[in-house]
């Protein structure tokens, strides 16, 4: 896999100095979080943690999707998730495009239609924190004792900001 060989380095490297080896796959920080797959963001450092403390679940937007809120309720039930961060960031790309712009942004890299294809454009950041936070906290295998906070992330400052 020459197309590879670099990452691959780079993982032998990184595997001298494994330290989680038998890692039993619990959140030892009680931390679950929801974010944005932007390379700009670094989910544990801009909160202080380290591999092994939170579960991280990035998706385009930060979005609480069905998938990752099959994970949150795995990890408040199974994990030791006691907290939950919903985190979106500033000049994200979901939010600066409408629906259509993407489509016919993906459509032209892409070479083909993508205008079937929901790509989940955001209007207005801060309401949507909001209604994925309200998601959360109503879900029925999340109880009222797991704490969820939403937040936008500032891509330039490295600030988060509380939303609710």
């Amino acid at each position: 896999m020459p197309h590879f060989d670099d990452l691959l380095a780079a993982n032998r490297e990184y595997a001298e100095d494994f330290g989680l080896s038998g890692f039993d796959g619990i959140a030892h920080a009680g931390i679950a979080m929801v974010t944005c797959m932007d390379s700009r963001i670094d989910p544990l450092r801009m909160i202080g943690l380290k591999p092994g403390d939170a579960k991280i679940l990035r998706n385009p937007g930060g979005r609480v999707t069905d998938a990752a809120l099959v994970a949150l309720v795995l990890g408040v039930t199974l994990l030791q998730v006691r907290r939950i961060l919903i985190v979106e960031h500033t000049r994200c790309a979901m939010a600066t495009s409408s629906e259509d712009e993407l489509k016919a942004r993906v459509g032209a890299a892409a070479g083909t239609d993508a205008s079937w294809m929901t790509l989940g454009a955001i209007d207005d950041q801060e309401n949507t924190v909001r209604a994925d936070v309200m998601r959360v906290r109503s879900h029925p295998l999340i109880g009222d004792d797991i704490l969820v906070g939403g937040f936008i992330y500032d891509v330039d400052t490295g600030l988060l900001n509380p939303v609710i």
